[in-house]
């Protein structure tokens, strides 16, 4: 690790400082580029004690792992193997029960469906239990799907993931390892490891624990066992550093084309994934009212920058799209400035210090690149 980290992003370096000496974290890795050049890429602090953590350490991204899912998703709709609008029993045909045959694919990615079941099994039971026991269960009463939202936390994403996985002919892990993380160049980013790898992670001492920090001494949430990171959670267990959804988001700023020239999208498809689909909706989970794009979380900011969950600070423009992870990350594109950013942090306090964490250090990014005086200029 670098003797002085961040050293172009001193507000920022302070910041991510500051919740360590308070608690909140022992460390964290940050990424950022601006105009598509690296400004920083980097960690401080340790991922155990007396061990510092590193921009090679793979970090849990949680729910930040979702855009990834809608990726996947969108490079089937471009070969014309779905639409957007299709019902999802037209792809699961068992997800038709219960009366669930008027929930599409789009109310999966706008989190309008109706199906917020928490208890979908992982990441006890197999793939294929978890997906049946989603498939039966029955929608929210008085839920009209579009017309209703609600973040849905697992239930919905490994729908989408077995989508994926049919039209596809190959499991979800693969798929977007060989799709999207392979081409990226993020060689050390999975959603679902082969066991060998995770052995090996392992025996590098390179798989950074995430701490529960919400009171009290830090406790090891265990969120790295083999169980956690072999399976395969399409909206919340992607691992890796957090460079690699750095690069995710600079391919989209590139609008689909990868630092070496892949195309993984057409510019088309990511203008869908990053508009606002979902306006104006009270969200039944959060409580707040937020806008979706497809799978991606679009700047909301208008709404309550003090009080918006999974915020992106008081600077971020307002075509700014991305998505954060339960109490410890966040990455997102910021179009209008050029500003790609990805932070993980390896510890979850109370969700009132994560958020005010997450605003402190994304606003001190801006400032510290000159991007504030502009936006509100």
């Amino acid at each position: 690790m670098a003797t002085d980290p961040l050293p172009s992003l001193p507000r920022t370096r302070s910041a991510i400082e500051d919740g360590i000496h308070s608690g909140l974290h022992l460390g964290a890795q940050l990424y950022v580029s601006r105009d598509l050049a690296v400004v920083a890429d980097d960690a401080i602090g340790e991922s155990r004690p007396g061990e510092p953590l590193t921009r090679d350490h793979l970090l849990l991204w949680l729910s930040s792992t979702k855009p990834i899912a809608a990726v996947a998703l969108a490079r089937l709709w471009e070969r014309g193997l779905l639409e957007l609008d299709d019902p999802v029993a037209k792809h699961v045909p068992e997800f038709a029960a219960q009366g669930k045959g008027a929930i599409t694919l789009r109310h999966l990615l706008t989190h309008t469906g109706g199906i917020r079941l928490l208890n979908v099994g992982w990441p006890h039971e197999p793939w294929e239990s978890i997906v049946a026991r989603i498939a039966a269960m029955r929608p929210e009463p008085r839920w009209v799907p579009g017309r209703k939202a609600g973040y849905h936390h697992a239930s919905s994403w490994f729908i989408l993931g077995e989508v994926v996985h049919r039209l596809a002919g190959r499991p979800f892990s693969q798929v977007v390892r060989d799709e999207i993380f392979v081409p990226l160049g993020a060689d050390d980013a999975w959603i679902g490891m082969p066991a060998e790898r995770y052995g090996a992670y392992v025996d590098e001492g390179r798989l950074a624990p995430l701490w529960n920090t919400e009171g009290g001494p830090a406790k090891e949430l265990g969120w790295n066992s083999e169980e956690w990171v072999v399976g395969t959670h399409p909206g919340g267990n992607g691992f890796g550093p957090v460079s690699a959804l750095g690069r995710f988001y600079e391919m989209l700023l590139r609008r689909g084309t990868t630092a070496s020239g892949a195309r993984l999208l057409t510019s088309q498809s990511v203008e869908a994934l990053s508009a606002r689909h979902r306006v104006g909706l009270l969200d039944h989970t959060f409580q707040h009212v937020m806008d979706w794009g497809l799978g991606f979380i679009v700047n909301s900011a208008q709404y309550g920058a003090e009080t918006i969950p999974y915020g992106y600070g008081r600077h971020a423009s307002p075509r700014t799209f991305g998505h954060s992870g339960y109490r410890s990350s966040v990455a997102f594109a910021d179009p209008e400035n050029g500003l790609t950013v990805a932070a993980a942090f390896n510890g979850t306090p109370a969700n009132p210090q994560h958020e005010a964490r997450i605003r402190a250090v994304v606003d001190a990014i801006y400032e510290d690149l000159g991007l504030a005086e502009r936006i509100h200029s």
